[in-house]
């Protein structure tokens, strides 16, 4: 499995923080298109990435 930086991303911690702030909201908005960001949730189990599209609220990982 290759090593994704999206599990320690500053950008990350930063809308877990606060998810209301400019720079929390551009993070949500990149994760919708980035490729390594879809990469990285499928190398989750599916339990992990289920349990992540609740907490960023992305209906397209639930399935």
């Amino acid at each position: 499995m290759a090593d994704h930086g999206c599990a320690t991303c500053a950008a990350r911690a930063r809308y877990d923080r606060n998810p209301r702030a400019l720079l929390a909201r551009l993070w949500r908005w990149h994760t919708n298109w980035c490729p390594g960001w879809k990469a990285y949730m499928q190398s989750l189990s599916p339990e992990e990435r289920r349990r992540l599209a609740r907490q960023y609220h992305q209906k397209k990982f639930e399935a």
